[in-house]
């Protein structure tokens, strides 16, 4: 079996176009924005998404392959083509590539977990001419890493054939732009997982999508953050939301299983290769700067000699981009698992957990090396420093993400491995 490391063409051509949004459209916006919190400017994100359309930049949500008839099918490139466009946006700035308009984690749940039916209807939104967002809203006030215990709930109204949802939601990234502001949008949505059954325990777990304008659902606040600050993360309340029976993704009928829960897991599966993939384009961006500036004060990186004959900062310079390409390698793994729905839950934590260490260790570094004015504002390195720490806490912890990992390899199930 040979194994190739090159990109696929459309990827390549792909990185090509957003490397030019990321250089001339984010990054020189991007202290800007930095320092005026949740202020990003509609009409800019109007700009950002008819650019990334008429330069071929394609929408940021997954998409189902189309088979072809009359030549031979090439092989699923869909989430890795994904992972490489959020990889390059955020090198640009992280902040600002989670409020381009695409379909977020709220896609990747409904590619997921949804029905062909549900996939053709929500994910053909994302190559509309508005710009249109989508969020996953999974985690409570009292249900954090423990995804199983979440109280909001959803049961069926047998007049209406509608479901009626109650709860409350928080730490919702881009919750703010998926929903409120639909006015200006395509038709965005929510992704709210919720329980149709509690004493089931996690078999009652489903996933609900919830279009914009929906009556009942509020934002109710917006999160002041360390990082990532030009993105909104919001608080949301459900009081007697109505939903049609139909967005309901996977199946009403509660089994003695725990597939719903499951189908909740298939999607972090899915999005924890692209969250490590967005943390890997941070601390690419900052180790190409500090290797820049090493260059213009005439430091050269002297690859190939011993280590014992290399410099601190050489040798430093040179652990970072070990680190760096190394956890790529592992994002690249499990999206090309994904592509080919082979199960890839321990490459999916995995990945997540290497790019969590790794982001934070390079861009810690980075601003060690700059000095003062690594730690000054003179630079983007203390905003990346600040950035790269979230890779390490949403989408599931490190601390949770390794427990996936000891699971999966030694074979304990969650009971017995905590």
């Amino acid at each position: 079996m040979s194994i190739e490391f090159e990109a696929p063409k459309p990827v390549v051509k792909m990185q090509t176009v957003l490397q030019t949004v990321a250089e001339n459209m984010m990054r020189s916006v991007s202290r800007e924005f930095d320092e005026n919190e949740h202020t990003i400017p509609w009409d800019y994100i109007e700009f950002m998404h008819t650019a990334m359309r008429s330069m071929g930049g394609g929408s940021l949500a997954p998409q189902e392959e189309k088979p072809k008839e009359d030549a031979e099918k090439r092989p699923p490139i869909g989430y890795q083509m994904l992972a490489a466009q959020i990889e390059m946006l955020s090198w640009g700035d992280v902040g600002m590539y989670l409020v381009t308009p695409g379909g977020g984690l709220g896609a990747a749940a409904v590619q997921a977990a949804g029905s062909p039916d549900q996939k053709a209807k929500f994910l053909a939104r994302f190559a509309d001419k508005k710009p249109t967002f989508a969020a996953m809203c999974m985690t409570e006030a009292g249900a954090g890493s423990d995804t199983s215990a979440i109280r909001t709930r959803a049961v069926l109204d047998e007049k209406t054939k509608e479901w009626v949802i109650n709860g409350e939601k928080i730490f919702v990234t881009a919750g703010d732009k998926s929903f409120t502001e639909y006015e200006k949008s395509g038709k965005g949505f929510i992704v709210v997982w919720a329980s149709i059954d509690p004493s089931a325990g996690r078999a009652g777990m489903r996933a609900f999508v919830i279009e914009s304008g929906t009556p009942g659902v509020q934002v109710t606040k917006l999160e002041h953050k360390m990082g990532i600050r030009v993105s909104d993360t919001a608080s949301i309340s459900l009081v007697d939301v109505r939903v049609p029976f139909e967005n309901l993704l996977g199946s009403p009928t509660v089994e003695k299983t725990t597939k719903g829960f499951k189908g909740a897991m298939a999607t972090f599966d899915a999005t924890r290769p692209l969250v490590a993939a967005s943390g890997i384009g941070v601390a690419r961006a900052a180790l190409e700067f500090v290797k820049e500036k090493l260059k213009e004060n005439g430091v050269q990186i002297r690859y190939g000699l011993p280590r014992s004959k290399l410099t601190s900062v050489e040798r430093d310079v040179i652990d970072m981009e070990i680190m760096l390409r190394s956890a790529w390698l592992m994002v690249l793994k499990a999206v090309w698992m994904a592509d080919n729905k082979k199960p890839n839950a321990l490459e999916s934590s995995m990945s997540k957990v290497k790019a969590g260490d790794v982001t934070t260790k390079i861009t810690q570094k980075v601003v060690e090396i700059l000095g003062p004015l690594g730690y000054s504002r003179e630079f983007l390195a203390e905003k990346w420093f600040r950035d790269a720490k979230i890779t390490d806490i949403y989408e599931g912890t490190g601390q949770i993400n390794r427990l996936v990992v000891a699971r999966q390899i030694l074979g304990y199930s969650g009971a017995e491995l905590r």
